[in-house]
């Protein structure tokens, strides 16, 4: 973070938003040839929210968006800037942050996507606080949504048992310098983008009656690979985020990672020496729901008073890309 920015970015509200229905470990077992155990040993999850039919990414974004904005005590004519965090867009273009803008009635911000896979959050958080540091905007509202259910093959139980749809929101305020968020360290690598990613849908393999039947238009992942990546990318995140931020592991009042895996994050917090009543986590309520993951963590943590004024908060995450990050933040 430089000292010669002339002001400082902090989280002003938060709002999360998670579909009304709830798919069980219980339900899954007549989709595929799985486990209330099996899924549960493995990786922690109990149940997921599923968006409706009629309810798209930009409407469950948008839920949020309200929700963090009656938090922060802020009108939506007062946002200077959206950026909705997803890989599961409305459509191509135009950007879903634009279609939240209109539905929040957002009428001065502009407004942009950003794709960091599961990361994505944390990504725009580094983004829109370099616009507010540099005094190019006061107010920036930004999003994790994600409708997962899209884009799941529900014929691969590797992967349909994992995923979850939902939405976090997060307004940005100026604040003095050296409050608010203190770090953020962001990272990727490209040379292991095979190991998560969706094939179909872009200029590589538009949809034809091929790609369909290949079922490439289905989210795909090495599991081990994912989870050997995702341990080691996160730790060293995290230690570099809190060296930024001149603070080690026993200051943290709450540390918020992504909800992937069970057996991921306790080996996060294994490694970073994390006590258990330190880590958040509500993984077996909701699944891994990507770019929303952490902002829905982030707002539970706060309305449950996990998280007070004054605490230490470190968020980490990992995603497709692969992409990673991990940011400190003094609420």
């Amino acid at each position: 973070m430089s000292a010669s920015l002339p002001f400082g970015c902090c989280i002003a509200g938060v709002g999360a938003y998670v579909p009304e229905r709830v798919l069980t470990n219980a339900e899954l077992e007549s989709l595929v040839e799985t486990s209330d155990e099996w899924i549960t040993s493995r990786t922690g999850i109990k149940e997921r929210r599923m968006a409706a039919a009629d309810e798209y990414t930009s409407d469950l974004g948008a839920r949020a968006a309200i929700a963090a904005l009656a938090d922060a005590g802020v009108s939506a004519t007062d946002v200077d800037l959206i950026i909705v965090a997803t890989i599961t867009p409305d459509m191509p273009f135009p950007a879903t942050a634009c279609l939240v803008q209109q539905k929040i009635g957002a009428a001065r911000a502009a407004a942009f996507d950003l794709e960091a896979a599961c990361t994505g959050f944390i990504y725009a958080l580094e983004v829109a606080r370099q616009f507010i540091q540099s005094g190019t905007y006061q107010t920036a509202l930004i999003i994790g949504a994600e409708k997962l259910s899209s884009i799941i093959d529900w014929e691969d139980r590797n992967t349909c048992v994992l995923f979850g749809d939902g939405a976090g929101a997060a307004v940005l305020r100026r604040c003095p310098t050296g409050r608010g968020v203190r770090s953020v360290r962001l990272g990727s690598d490209g040379t292991k983008a095979d190991i998560l990613s969706m094939p179909g849908g872009g200029s590589r393999c538009p949809a034809t009656e091929q790609s369909v039947r290949s079922r490439a238009h289905y989210l795909r992942m090495e599991g081990k690979e994912v989870f050997k990546s995702a341990v080691a990318a996160m730790c060293g995140a995290a230690r570099e985020a809190m060296a930024l931020a001149q603070v080690d592991i026993g200051a943290i009042g709450c540390v918020i990672p992504h909800q992937a895996n069970r057996r991921i994050i306790d080996a996060v917090g294994e490694r970073l020496g994390v006590a258990p009543d330190q880590v958040f986590v509500n993984l077996h309520k909701y699944g891994n729901t990507s770019a929303a993951s952490v902002a829905v963590a982030l707002q539970e943590a706060v309305a449950g008073g996990r998280v007070r004024r004054g605490d230490l908060v470190l968020m980490v995450a990992f995603g497709a890309g692969l992409t990673w990050g991990a940011a400190v933040l003094e609420w």
